[in-house]
């Protein structure tokens, strides 16, 4: 079993974690999240702390041995996320870099210029909040963190920052190496 898998998930005071057959549930302030376990791994509740351990007792097959090992270590850190996303939530900051781009919430549709001859509209899904305090910025907040992360990345796909002059969506931490331009 791997080193991640054996640390115990802490769970901090207003979140609950239920085990339902294969289904693990966790509830907090800022909602609920609920995921299915894996064959692999076995769920144990001790009073504030989460337990991963290995449900594998016989040797798996040689093509399956790394995945068997690898599952105990992902599901931890699953349930992690799934803890800190119920408690805290997490938020993903975007940047829109370029002349006249810009982006605007309405309701639940994110309407974004960028350059192109038609605006685009991003249909904001369920669990997801966006929020532009500028219109170069873009904030998008959640309690899924794969949620959170799949849905910034969706909004940087339609405009990349390019190399030359680092137009287009990018995250704010994100650094952009510029290409130097032909020469004559």
């Amino acid at each position: 079993m791997s080193r991640i898998a054996s640390r115990p998930v802490m769970i901090p005071s207003g979140v609950t974690v239920e085990l339902l057959g294969k289904h693990i549930h966790v509830k907090g302030e800022k909602g609920s999240l609920e995921s299915v376990l894996n064959d692999f791994v076995t769920i144990v509740i001790d009073g504030n702390a989460v337990r991963i351990e290995s449900n594998v007792t016989v040797k798996p097959k040689k093509e399956q041995k790394h995945l068997a090992a690898s599952i105990p270590g992902t599901t931890r850190a699953l349930l992690q996320n799934m803890v800190v996303g119920v408690q805290q939530g997490y938020e993903k900051k975007l940047q829109l870099v370029g002349v006249g781009y810009r982006a605007q919430v309405q309701g639940d549709v994110l309407n974004l210029t960028l350059g192109f001859s038609h605006p685009v509209n991003f249909a904001v899904p369920a669990g997801i909040k966006i929020e532009t305090p500028e219109p170069t910025v873009i904030i998008v907040k959640g309690i899924d963190k794969q949620l959170v992360g799949q849905v910034s990345a969706n909004i940087r796909a339609y405009r990349p920052p390019e190399p030359y002059k680092g137009k287009g969506v990018r995250y704010s931490d994100e650094v952009v190496r510029k290409k130097e331009s032909k020469k004559k």
